[in-house]
């Protein structure tokens, strides 16, 4: 009915027009998403048959936009370090890759936290990127950008990564959806910073869409040959699925209380799935996702079983030049000399003071051990949990600082490297997002997709931004 042209003047006319609000787009690549968009058109009229291009090109003409930590080619690849400003990417990301090569048409990339490490998407390359729903509140982080972008409707696809809820946190407070699928499954590769040793195993590249059903065909293309460990083939019968529910993680001394609204929400949720589907909601308590921050952080700074030391934050900091010394640069900070952001160093000095407690530190690994195996347990081939995806709404600019653990509601589940999908339920009486996060065992991404395309139908998913 419209042309792939019409369709990218639509998106681009709409970047141009809220990103001087929102400032999610950092750069733009226009001019070439219009040629691609005239290649798409000349191969339409062309005509090679609907069934071929369906099959060969599943994405054909779709605007995305993707992290500016990925590499796509021609655009900057700073993840917002003031040392890499320069840096132009000469290749595409694997999963850039593959979702250009299905048809899809990037429009530039977004903003994102410095180095990807904190929950608040502003940096000293690009600034601060705002909330579409309130220009006061945060995007989330560290793919913030993307949830922005998305939340505003100058996108349809976003490619995010996830090491502790960087997919699924922007997609909560901006009202979207987010999946971080199993671990191992989407390559990583062409990201910086990559992850190393033992992170491999918690860093996950995933898609985040407006409309539920959009996740699952782009998992299929940033998977590639890996979809295959996936069940996405399987029909889910609902009624089947086994509901597990737990309201807060048992209240940690470190995070906040949830929030009334979320806990309502997340209440409503159980509600709706009991009388819809005539399924029995389990409610759980897990004694050991109290401590979910102190297991996160004791498993991202173990060795990996080849005995290898985790990436200091610190050399990355640095760039390949010397590492940062955190406590020069809190000091250059204060009077406004530093080139790094205030949770930068903040997180290079609890690095520090981390490494101090190793035998703390072994019993917190392995307790997170055992709380996978129980996890496991619980949910089996066929389980769903229900759990907040964060404490809180979206909080103000800043704020992010006096609550810094409150990203552990997301970052537990990839240090167990389970699938979850964040799901929106609509608008707070603020009209701030509110969501969930939707649990599966290990493989079982299929059961959460099919629940959140459930969610939205009953919810309404995302709601555009000021119509409130």
């Amino acid at each position: 009915q419209v042309s792939c042209i019409e369709v990218v003047e639509a998106y681009v006319e709409r970047i141009k027009e809220v990103n001087p609000l929102i400032n999610a787009v950092v750069k733009d690549r226009f001019e070439e998403a219009l040629q691609e968009a005239q290649q798409v058109d000349k191969l339409l009229s062309e005509g090679p048959g609907d069934d071929y291009l369906e099959e060969k090109f599943p994405l054909l003409g779709v605007p995305i936009t993707v992290k500016e930590a990925f590499s796509l080619h021609g655009m900057p690849n700073t993840s917002g370090l003031v040392n890499r400003r320069n840096v132009i990417a000469t290749s595409d990301a694997t999963v850039v890759s593959r979702l250009k090569q299905a048809g899809a048409i990037p429009l530039g990339v977004t903003n994102c936290s410095e180095l990807c490490m904190w929950y608040e998407s502003s940096n000293r390359v690009y600034g601060r990127t705002n909330n579409p729903y309130d220009l006061q509140r945060i995007v989330g982080g560290s793919s913030g950008g993307e949830g922005g972008v998305l939340a505003a409707a100058c996108s349809v696809i976003g490619v995010g990564s996830d090491i502790g809820g960087s997919i699924r946190m922007p997609a909560f407070f901006n009202g979207v959806f987010g999946h971080k699928p199993t671990t191992g499954v989407v390559p990583n590769d062409g990201q910086f910073p990559n992850a190393h040793g033992v992170r491999t195993s918690f860093l996950c590249t995933g898609p985040m869409c407006r409309y539920a059903e959009d996740l699952e065909p782009v998992l299929r293309v940033m998977a590639g040959p890996g979809v295959s460990k996936l069940k996405l083939n399987e029909k889910v019968s609902l009624e089947k699925i086994k509901f597990h529910c737990m309201d807060h993680d048992g209240g940690s001394i470190f995070v906040s209380p949830v929030d009334k609204e979320i806990l309502q929400a997340q209440k409503k949720v159980v509600e709706h799935i009991e009388s819809d589907l005539g399924v029995q909601v389990q409610h759980v308590s897990i004694h050991k996702m109290k401590y979910s921050f102190q297991i996160w952080s004791a498993m991202m700074s173990s060795k990996d079983s080849n005995g290898q030391e985790a990436q200091r934050f610190t050399d990355l900091l640095g760039d390949h030049g010397k590492p940062v010394w955190p406590l020069w640069e809190l000091l250059k900070w204060l009077v406004g000399m530093s080139s790094h952001t205030f949770p930068a160093i903040a997180l290079g000095l609890t690095e520090k003071l981390m490494k101090l407690n190793h035998s703390g530190n072994a019993k917190l690994v392995s307790m997170g051990k055992s709380l996978q195996e129980e996890m496991e347990a619980l949910l089996g081939q066929d389980g769903v949990l229900l759990y907040p995806s964060h404490p809180t709404i979206a909080p103000k600019h800043h704020s992010p600082i006096c609550m810094p653990f409150n990203f552990a509601y997301t970052a537990i589940f990839n240090v167990l490297g389970l699938p979850v999908t964040q799901c929106p339920l609509g608008l707070g009486s603020e009209g701030l997002p509110l969501g969930i996060q939707l649990v599966a065992a290990a493989y079982n991404d299929h059961l959460t997709l099919a629940v959140a395309q459930y969610l939205e139908k009953a919810f309404g998913g995302w709601v555009l931004p000021g119509k409130a």
